[in-house]
């Protein structure tokens, strides 16, 4: 293993002083193995050099408040904090700290303030957080423009949903979409037997984008999801692409199978197919289709992801070789839908266990990116655009082993794991640390090949509770391929580890378990978990280094 003597080398380098040239961000193996030592002996001197202190233990007691009101709480202080309204470390407890916050955001929205968010005030908040946090260009030219800048964004979707000033959004929609798109949202569900939330819910069925460069969301609605039947054919499933136009949307009708922004391309209103591997039901001129779109600059790895494959029950189903799924997509949509529904599934009310593992997901994704973006603060000497040129070289290095999720099942894919951190000469706590900053830059950039690999060093390191993230990524067929099955030994080891996501709501594991059954057509969803696996020895010690590490 040539990587080996690399990262080995780089971890004596680091302790000495390090190299006197900068590391560069190609994709070699060499490369590669620089970062892991550079971050993760960042994060080991950074914890050296921090006083010894008293160990404290932390008692959770049960919460009071159901989960599902704790993280929408939490979701509401999260919003304040991006928006300027500083109410401290967010908890899902709405004290003095968050009312006066909230109070702030009603002053400046021109609402009644009273501390007390009323649903649609609620509503504004939590999805003109889920813009910004999304990006893309129509997000950044109102940041830009709008002369209350970031917050510029709070009154532009304010507008939207209460049909103030130049806003189309007012009137028969659903999860925050404009009516037209909401029409044909309705339409779709109406005749396929389904209800709306449940076709929002879907993976894949709401895409954005901007496909006509004019900086405004673009939407894509791919039938594909719902498999054969009155949208789809033998071959090919109705897609309805609406393009933004100075007026609304225009809206262009195509027949393609798991379609993806990256098929189309729009001038105006009007768009048409990039490639010949698809027929359009709808007129297209005889002019040469136009290149398509460069992705944003933080999906430049998305080319190289799965796509959602329809479950089987009965046997496994061959391997598909992937397709582009966004994972900031599908959290954005997901999170439409909670908002839809009037806050996150619990197990009491579970019906819709996609929609409830997505929550989760999501969720989870958020408490990665926060840990992560924490001791990533702490590393100097590095711009973050550096540390995410050398997470993709960490991820690249990994690569077979995340292509083995997809067939293998858990025990020997963390096999696989286990070689490379044997042979990768750092020490665990040099790997945790830099898997947890490149979980974190992964779900940033919408890396999945960097997410996915970091997720598997932690828990090849003996960090269970990360195997919840490889679980999601199976279920959800983002990353790789769509295998309910094979997700179910990485949701129950991830259940009998020590809690790293929400750790104060004990009962997501109940959730989890119980719709993870669901999805995989199991009755005994109120079964016993199985018996938690053995953690390797040093993963106490591990844990306790890179705990100093993370701030207080």
């Amino acid at each position: 293993m040539k990587h080996k003597f690399v990262l080995a080398g780089l971890a004596l380098a680091v302790a000495t002083g390090g190299p006197a040239t900068p590391a560069l961000a190609g994709g070699s193996d060499i490369v590669g193995g620089v970062i892991g030592g550079i971050i993760g002996g960042a994060i080991v001197n950074e914890a050296n050099r921090q006083p010894r202190t008293v160990t404290k233990r932390t008692y959770y007691k049960k919460p009071t408040m159901s989960s599902a009101q704790r993280e929408a709480n939490r979701e509401v202080q999260v919003s304040l904090n991006h928006f300027g309204w500083n109410v401290g470390t967010p908890d899902g407890v709405l004290g003095r700290n968050s009312r006066a916050g909230i109070s702030q955001y009603q002053a400046f929205m021109d609402f009644p303030i009273t501390g007390e968010l009323t649903d649609i005030q609620r509503s504004i908040l939590t999805t003109a957080y889920q813009k910004a946090s999304l990006g893309g260009s129509a997000v950044a030219q109102t940041i830009s423009t709008h002369p209350q800048g970031m917050r510029g964004l709070l009154m532009q979707t304010r507008d939207q949903m209460l049909g103030t000033g130049d806003a189309t959004y007012a009137g028969n929609s659903i999860g925050g979409l404009p009516p037209q798109i909401s029409e044909a949202v309705f339409e779709i569900a109406r005749s396929s037997n389904v209800e709306p939330q449940q076709l929002m819910a879907r993976s894949g069925f709401v895409q954005l984008a901007d496909l006509n460069n004019d900086g405004r969301t673009d939407y894509l609605l791919d039938t594909s999801v719902l498999g054969p039947g009155f949208w789809c054919n033998d071959k090919s499933c109705a897609v309805r692409v609406f393009a933004s136009t100075p007026s609304g949307f225009s809206r262009n009708d195509f027949q393609a199978y798991n379609a993806t922004p990256a098929m189309f391309t729009c001038q105006a209103g009007a768009c048409q197919k990039t490639g010949a591997s698809v027929q359009n039901n709808a007129p297209v001129t005889a002019a040469a289709p136009a290149p398509a779109p460069a992705a944003p600059s933080f999906s430049t790895q998305i080319a190289s992801q799965p796509a959602p494959a329809m479950p089987s029950f009965v046997a496994p189903a061959p391997v598909a070789e992937p397709v582009p799924v966004s994972l900031a997509s599908f959290c954005s949509k997901t999170s439409l839908v909670t908002s839809s529904n009037g806050g996150f599934v619990t197990e009491a009310s579970l019906t819709d266990p996609g929609q409830a593992l997505g929550e989760q997901f999501c969720l989870a994704r958020g408490y990665a990116l926060d840990e992560g973006a924490a001791l990533e603060a702490k590393i100097g000497g590095f711009t973050p655009e550096q540390i995410a040129a050398q997470c993709r070289d960490f991820g690249a290095l990994l690569s077979e082993q995340v292509a083995a999720v997809r067939s293998t099942p858990r025990e020997a894919t963390l096999a696989k794991v286990k070689s490379f951190i044997a042979g990768s000469g750092m020490s665990p706590a040099q790997l945790s640390g830099t898997a947890k900053v490149c979980l974190s830059v992964g779900y940033r950039t919408d890396d999945m090949e960097v997410a996915l690999g970091s997720a598997l060093v932690l828990g090849g390191l003996g960090e269970g509770a990360y195997d919840e993230l490889v679980g999601h990524h199976l279920m959800q067929g983002i990353g790789t391929a769509e295998r309910p099955d094979l997700a179910m030994d990485w949701y129950e080891n991830a259940l009998s580890a020590q809690p790293v996501f929400a750790p104060a709501q004990p009962e997501r594991s109940g959730l989890i378990r119980k719709a993870a059954l669901m999805m995989n057509g199991r009755a005994d969803a109120s079964s016993a978990p199985k018996p938690a696996m053995a953690l390797p020895s040093f993963a106490a010690k591990a844990a306790e280094l890179v705990e100093t590490a993370a701030p207080q």
